[in-house]
């Protein structure tokens, strides 16, 4: 009995004490939330803001952006988020921003893609399709860099308690984006003025950057060319010698294949939305070079 007391006092010391700790230190803070729109936003956000913040995405895996409508708990998660990071351009964008002024008028929205010079006339149709904006920014090294210090800026802004931890990731991160766009600049050179093909027209401003002319065969919108227009287009790819086809096997249309039979060029699979940014730009270049 004398044994089973000491025991029992022990335990009772050891809970209380646990009690107490719990106590003094608190719960576990929560988490920051910040929420992008597409994945490529995320990869970038997280090299600035490492473990500071958890980054949430609008954009679910494999949605498609132009149709996609979030689902209720990503709205709910705006609800808990410092600040929305917005791509700047994307359809479903614009289309939720009303919404979330009405249910959260207090969230700071920031707009990555500001002071990015835009590409127009590869989205769109009719008249119109010459003021519609590419909305493909992240495509592209140089505009990684501007989209990179906008996020920077709108964390400092947001966190200002962690701006010295912001500023010095987004610097070693914009030195590691400098070097690998002068890596593919210099690997692109010999292909400067030459043409590849893409389905839809994803990689308008990676074109820009490296002199490429980027011909698109899926039309806008994806909607599907008539047959002379795409006569056209495979006699223009032949005329200058577009040797790859870009196309994102989820989202393109099937006829890729048929349409390439007639081309002949060399079917490269590509993933504009995936998490993986860095992966996915070098890639590309690679899929350009090793074609030579």
């Amino acid at each position: 009995m004398k044994n089973f007391n000491i025991i029992f006092w022990l335990l009772v010391t050891v809970i209380s004490t646990g009690w107490i700790v719990a106590a003094c230190t608190g719960a576990p803070p929560e988490q920051k939330i910040v929420t992008v729109s597409i994945e490529p936003q995320k990869y970038i956000l997280e090299q600035i803001t490492g473990d500071r913040v958890q980054v949430r995405c609008l954009l679910s895996d494999g949605a498609n952006p132009e149709t996609y409508d979030p689902a209720m708990t990503h709205m709910l998660n705006l609800r808990r988020s410092l600040g929305y990071l917005r791509m700047g351009n994307i359809g479903f964008e614009a289309a939720l921003l009303d919404k979330i002024h009405e249910s959260n008028p207090d969230l700071p929205i920031f707009n990555t893609s500001e002071g990015i010079v835009p590409v127009t006339g590869t989205h769109g149709h009719g008249d119109v399709a010459h003021d519609v904006v590419d909305p493909h920014t992240w495509s592209s090294v140089k505009n990684a860099r501007v989209i990179a210090r906008n996020m920077c800026e709108a964390m400092v802004k947001i966190d200002p308690d962690n701006k010295a931890f912001y500023r010095r990731n987004f610097d070693n991160f914009d030195a590691r984006l400098d070097s690998i766009d002068r890596v593919i600049a210099s690997r692109l050179a010999q292909m400067h003025g030459k043409a590849f093909l893409v389905w839809h027209p994803s990689l308008s401003y990676f074109a820009r950057d490296y002199g490429l002319e980027q011909i698109v065969v899926g039309g806008h919108e994806h909607k599907e060319m008539s047959v002379a227009e795409l006569r056209a287009v495979i006699d223009h790819a032949r005329e200058h010698g577009a040797e790859v086809f870009f196309s994102q096997k989820d989202l393109d249309s099937r006829h890729v294949s048929a349409v390439n039979e007639e081309i002949g060029a060399r079917l490269v699979s590509i993933h504009p939305l995936s998490y993986n940014w860095e992966e996915e730009i070098i890639a590309t270049a690679d899929a350009l070079v090793n074609n030579q």
